[in-house]
């Protein structure tokens, strides 16, 4: 579908102060097409809804700026806690140890219904190790923090005076004022044969061609931003929404390499929107704004992370 200028509403589109909060962009109130018609079934139906002007972190939460939460409240993030065997009573209890999901990448061509074959629990696995116990992020504090579960996500958020933000927010935010276009720049996803945001090129899960430059996480801002002027919206990591991922979504939603599914059944399930890094085209296109997934409240892994909203 051809791009067009999204309605601007007059709902709180004049940008309002910020009281000196810096690194947020304004995103200003309107109507346009949510979800895709084209691509997964989760993403449909094309509907027109409206949402009111928010502030938005102009890139997602990096290294630097989860330690100084970190630093300043001494929060322990879900993952470096021991997880209940009350709540994983199926879990081999070997890998009841703080931890988390980390992607391996094989060493040639895998079963790809077997998410088993890329995905592993690593015990030592956490934001400050990001791809294990002997991994850090010391020239990283420009990356996006990840292994954050949504309750870590929630508790930054509140100690930083903001929110997280809705579904509809967040699509409306990345497509930048283009309604109905297939990525957040427009519909070719390399304009003039650049590449526009981190995603993977090449076979998935075992050839990373690495073209745009970037094999793991990228700085944020390592690439362009968009009409709003939001960095790494897609692609780069996946990010939490507040909105919920009904039941009956997940029964009909069509599997993903970026979603493990190796929590619990009755752990309730969120909205997860961008890509990342490990999206593929060979088998998940999802690094577009209509894009979503369900991810458990419990999960964390080396590609999910988050940004925050301030709303009015």
């Amino acid at each position: 579908m051809a791009a067009e200028a999204t309605e601007i509403s007059t709902r709180r589109a004049t940008r309002p102060e910020l009281d000196g909060r810096e690194s947020m962009t304004w995103v200003p109130g309107g109507s346009y097409l949510m979800g895709s018609n084209d691509f997964y079934r989760e993403e449909r139906p094309v509907r027109r809804v409206s949402v009111d002007g928010f502030w938005m972190d102009e890139h997602p939460v990096t290294n630097a700026e989860f330690r100084r939460f970190v630093t300043a409240t001494g929060y322990i993030t879900a993952c470096e806690r021991p997880p209940d065997p009350a709540l994983y009573p199926d879990a081999d209890p070997a890998l009841l140890v703080p931890g988390s999901l980390v992607f391996t990448k094989p060493p040639g061509p895998v079963n790809l219904r077997d998410w088993r074959a890329w995905w592993a629990y690593m015990p030592g696995a956490d934001w400050r190790h990001p791809l294990g116990p002997e991994s850090t992020i010391d020239d990283r504090d420009d990356h996006p923090a990840v292994h954050v579960a949504y309750e870590d996500a929630c508790a930054y958020a509140a100690w930083a005076g903001k929110g997280l933000p809705g579904e509809a927010e967040w699509e409306f935010a990345a497509r930048g004022g283009l309604d109905g276009a297939v990525f957040a720049w427009g519909d070719e996803f390399m304009p003039d044969g650049r590449l526009m945001a981190n995603t993977w090129q090449g076979r998935f899960p075992w050839e990373n061609l690495a073209l745009d430059g970037y094999e793991g996480t990228s700085p944020v801002g390592a690439f362009p931003a968009n009409g709003y002027g939001l960095r790494d919206m897609i692609g780069n990591v996946w990010e939490w929404t507040s909105s919920p991922f009904e039941p009956a979504e997940l029964a009909s939603a069509e599997k993903s390499c970026c979603v493990p599914d190796g929590s619990a059944r009755d752990f309730p399930r969120l909205v997860v929107k961008g890509g990342s890094h490990l999206c593929a085209p060979n088998y998940c296109l999802r690094y577009r704004p209509a894009a979503r997934q369900g991810e458990a409240v419990d999960t964390s892994t080396c590609h999910i992370g988050f940004r925050c909203v301030i709303r009015g």
